[in-house]
């Protein structure tokens, strides 16, 4: 897998993670591959969830924003928690937000603008308690087909 991503386009993808993830229990990743092995990048995308554990947070407010770059396909998959809560129609609306910047070839500006979007709604409904929440996930950027070790 080669990194699409300059250090700055990473840190800043990191940064946008951190600022959204501020007021929320809710957890964000991103994972990127050169191409999705499977037809549908949906079916990939909950593999990869499940493969960064990311349906172990307590409330299961996990949501993975995965791009196969090379393939152009992407998925935006949140966990049954906040599935439950956004309205039918958020994921399809966030995903084509992201998709319009993408269109522009201006891939990082999307998905800061996806993981704001989804920030403001785990904020909603997952709104941070200094008592009890902590990083469940890491917010570091995972590669290929081998994520990182959980934070």
């Amino acid at each position: 897998m080669t990194n699409p991503l300059t250090p700055e386009q990473e840190a800043a993808l990191v940064a946008a993670i951190r600022q959204a993830e501020l007021r929320t229990s809710g957890e964000i990743r991103v994972h990127l591959e050169d191409t999705c092995p499977t037809p549908e990048p949906l079916d990939r995308a909950a593999q990869v969830f499940a493969e960064l554990g990311m349906h172990r947070t307590a409330q299961r407010n996990g949501v993975l924003f995965y791009l196969a770059w090379q393939s152009r396909q992407f998925a935006i998959i949140g966990d049954a928690g906040i599935n439950a809560a956004v309205p039918d129609d958020f994921w399809e609306m966030a995903k084509e937000n992201v998709l319009q910047h993408f269109r522009s070839e201006k891939y990082v500006t999307g998905l800061e603008q996806g993981i704001q979007l989804v920030g403001e709604q785990l904020r909603r409904y997952f709104p941070y308690n200094a008592a009890t929440d902590q990083n469940e996930l890491d917010d570091s950027i995972s590669f290929g087909g081998t994520p990182p070790p959980r934070a």
